[in-house]
């Protein structure tokens, strides 16, 4: 975890407080103490805290301090009747006290425990309830500066997605450099085109920011009726993390040998000439929510792209018009005599 600032809040704590292990747990969802709490920060004095730990409120003593928001003292830590589901192994037998406190506003659960039976006081409990209070406003605080940070980062891909449009006369060109760009700006390790296939009953990888699926530079056929793609092509709507009421949209493409296991993934249509022609994809494996400025920045790249397609579509035409038009014209030529001076 590369949370260094709260790390050394959690330093601190254990250092004042003489714990063993202090953690930091937010909820997956922000704002929602009902929903499963994800560990954001942990400094210890061993090696055995699970990196990757999530608790469900009511689970364990962190899950009662989740759910009845409430601060919690058990100075004499017994594994039979509790546990506290952070540890690997069998480090949790060496846990004898344990202290807990909810962050205001629900924000999560800041917790401390001791190999020493008893190392905890009510004193030390006031200065948990400080130290919760102190990481909210510290937590807001850097909320507020990533979405200042983020809000800046997509404004600088926009303009770049802009300038793409000048500087490349070559469509895969600009869809690399694009779907490059909306990977890096949104965070999301794989980006893709999809496009409707000329009989619409099947869509194709177009292109991809690394190459997947675009094996050879052939793609094979998808179907319509498969994965949050094939939905977005028939409804004609964005689709995030999974599909309408836990169907099968769930899965990308709707085949799970074909991709990767994504725990975060976002379909948005793209309409030109009246019709759902393509879809454009973000998926990533790191289980994150798709915040809204996620999905804003998503929907502007997305109707950018629409209207680049659309843009391309009519010049395509107007190309090929202009060519039969030629090619009329010269028949045509070919079929008249030609008259002599005489009939001038």
């Amino acid at each position: 975890m590369d949370n260094s600032p709260y790390e050394r809040l959690l330093g601190l704590l254990c250092s004042v407080l003489e714990g063993y292990t202090a953690v930091l747990f937010l909820p997956s969802t922000p704002g929602d103490r009902t929903s499963v709490h994800r560990l954001k920060a942990v400094f210890s004095l061993g090696d055995k805290v699970k990196p990757a730990a999530e608790i469900s409120p009511g689970q364990g003593l962190v899950g009662w301090v989740i759910r009845n928001q409430d601060t919690l003292l058990v100075p004499d830590f017994d594994q039979r009747r509790n546990s506290l589901a952070y540890y690997e192994d069998n480090e949790e037998r060496q846990i004898k006290a344990f202290m807990g406190c909810a962050l205001p506003g629900g924000l999560g659960a800041l917790c401390v425990d001791s190999k020493r039976q008893y190392s905890f006081s009510d004193k030390d409990q006031k200065i948990l309830q400080l130290f919760a209070g102190m990481l909210a406003d510290f937590h807001d605080i850097l909320s507020r500066e990533a979405a200042q940070s983020a809000v800046l980062r997509y404004y600088a891909a926009m303009r770049l997605l802009y300038v793409y449009r000048r500087e490349y006369s070559n469509w895969p060109d600009f869809m690399n450099s694009f779907l490059d760009t909306l990977s890096k700006a949104s965070g999301c390790e794989y980006c893709a085109l999809c496009t409707l296939h000329p009989d619409e009953s099947q869509y194709n990888i177009e292109g991809e920011n690394y190459p997947l699926l675009l094996r050879g530079g052939q793609s094979k056929s998808y179907s319509l009726s498969c994965g949050m793609v094939g939905w977005v092509f028939r409804y004609g709507k964005p689709l995030a993390n999974g599909g309408p009421e836990g169907k099968s949209e769930a899965l990308l493409l709707g085949y799970p040998s074909d991709v990767p296991d994504f725990q975060r993934m976002m379909a948005l249509p793209l309409v030109y000439q009246n019709k759902v022609r393509g879809v454009l994809c973000l998926a990533d494996r790191l289980p994150l929510e798709l915040d809204m400025e996620v999905r804003e920045f998503a929907r502007m790249a997305a109707e950018h792209l629409a209207q680049f397609l659309e843009n391309f579509f009519i010049r395509r035409r107007f190309h090929n018009l202009q060519q039969q038009s030629a090619r009329t014209g010269e028949a045509a030529g070919e079929a008249l005599p030609e008259m002599d001076s005489d009939h001038a």
